[in-house]
């Protein structure tokens, strides 16, 4: 009877039972939403947007920028990056932990031998019936040990173990998806610096000829000293901003190289220019009360605050009685030969109730620590949450904003073009000096570079976007299964 009311026991687990925490009760992401933004026709990812509400988020989401060299650098990253390798070796230990913990639920059985040569005291009894004093003795014996999990420690244990094991599953995920996007920005970055420093190259050299001619005038004594030095200023001006975008331009190569797994010094050859890619048409906006579901940061902290709930039922069960059940079994003699024979055995069946009575407020308050974890695992989760919504809002603001710094600049970038083809027209036909005419070009140069940069960060916030989303992992089998 005392067995069978220490098994109906064992269904019962102190401490809360987990429940998921609600998504959160709001409609949108913004105070003012935003369905479409700014088109800038003509120009590299000048498009509209259209923001496609409770769609879908696609899981190879890189693909829709119609790159092959982009497809090919993520691809060689998700395969390749020593960090992402790192998070799934944590996921193994993680369930490799939990697996063991499963060892708790069975009896424990270990087998042992001894062999010993001794000599009793002669004013001590002898122990063996042949009165000798100096004997051998063998002993092979089977210890088997049981726990019932009375009030659930080991269930709660467990489950801890497992919310765990979860909670590195996200964030495995969470670097992967991490590793997607900043090797997509990485190439968008690194295409954008290196039109820049093209262009200001070209504008460098535009600067020099408008020098030169300067010189010339100013020696013939067509131009005054004053724009002289305006232009040697000017150009100079041009010159110092090239080496800090050609170390930045080195700077992403390298990044990139180290992102895909290899070092500087083996980074791929392919190049990608803004030009080359495609800026998607229809995006995705995931409706609030699924974002909570996609985003693994957030489905991470919740698997921490399910593993803090679990731990107060271990704290709470450490301070109720505990049973052990144990049995030996063997076989004990004075020559190895005679061992299993017919009197060597020997057996014992025993149980245990231990209650803790007085540890000096230690179970006690790993009590209330536990519950003081719960409680800071609840924040986190509210707080990581929080920051989930506003990465998102601050997405839409972006793409929104962008999209219309983008029209500026070409519009701005159109004008300059105007003046410049203008300008060309007047010198030919004699109306323009070579001087207005490289000043106007220095001036579209200049412009072109700030269209470089609209359209860079047109294609990184798109990509922010996919990744704020919680980028379509969901779609992968080897990151989905549970």
């Amino acid at each position: 009877m005392p067995m069978v009311a220490a098994m109906l026991l064992a269904a019962c687990a102190v401490g809360p039972d987990f429940k998921a925490p609600a998504p959160p009760a709001v409609g949108g992401y913004t105070p003012h939403p935003v369905s479409t933004t700014t088109a800038a026709p003509g120009v590299t990812a000048g498009a509209a947007q259209h923001l496609a509400s409770g769609a879908d988020i696609p899981g190879d989401w890189w693909t829709l920028f119609h790159s092959a060299p982009l497809n090919a650098l993520i691809e060689q990253a998700l395969a390749h990056n020593h960090d992402l390798k790192a998070a799934q070796a944590a996921l193994r230990v993680a369930h490799e932990d939990m697996l063991a913990q499963r060892g708790a639920f069975l009896p424990s059985v270990s087998a042992n031998f001894s062999a010993s040569h001794q000599r009793q005291a002669g004013s001590l009894a002898p122990v063996p019936n042949s009165n000798a004093f100096q004997y051998n003795l063998y002993t092979p014996q089977l210890s088997i040990s049981y726990t019932p999990d009375v009030f659930g420690a080991n269930r709660r244990a467990s489950e801890s173990l497992k919310a765990q094991e979860q909670a590195a599953r996200f964030q495995m995920i969470a670097t992967w998806n991490t590793l997607a996007s900043n090797v997509a920005v990485a190439a968008i970055q690194l295409a954008a610096l290196q039109a820049q420093v093209d262009t200001t190259r070209q504008s460098i050299a535009a600067g020099e000829k408008m020098l030169g001619i300067l010189h010339y005038q100013y020696a013939k004594g067509y131009a005054s000293r004053v724009d002289l030095a305006a232009q040697e200023s000017q150009l100079a001006q041009t010159r110092a901003t090239l080496p800090p975008l050609e170390k930045q331009l080195a700077q992403q190569h390298d990044q990139l190289a180290v992102l895909t797994g290899r070092f500087p010094s083996q980074a791929a050859d392919d190049r990608i220019t803004l030009d080359g890619l495609q800026l998607p048409a229809e995006l995705p906006l995931s409706l609030p009360s699924a974002l909570v579901q996609q985003r693994p940061d957030v489905r991470q902290a919740q698997a921490n605050l399910h593993a803090a709930s679990a731990q107060i039922g271990v704290a709470t069960a450490a301070r109720l009685p505990n049973i052990t059940l144990s049995a030996d079994t063997g076989s004990t003699a004075l020559e190895f030969s005679k061992l299993f024979t017919g009197g060597t055995g020997f057996w014992d069946v025993a149980g245990t109730l231990t209650a803790p009575i007085f540890e000096g407020g230690t179970l006690l308050h790993q009590q209330r620590a536990a519950k003081a974890a719960y409680a800071e695992a609840a924040e986190q989760y509210r707080s990581t949450v929080l920051n989930a919504f506003q990465n998102v809002a601050d997405t839409l603001v972006e793409l929104d904003q962008d999209a219309n710094a983008l029209q500026a600049a070409a519009k701005a970038e159109q004008a300059a073009k105007l003046t410049l083809d203008l300008t060309q027209r007047q010198l030919k036909d004699g109306y323009a000096s070579q001087l207005q005419w490289l000043t106007a070009e220095q001036t579209w140069q200049q412009a072109r570079i700030a269209l470089v940069q609209a359209q860079a960060n047109r294609f990184a916030d798109t990509v922010a976007l996919y990744q704020a989303l919680g980028g379509g992992w969901w779609h992968h089998s080897e990151l989905s299964k549970q």
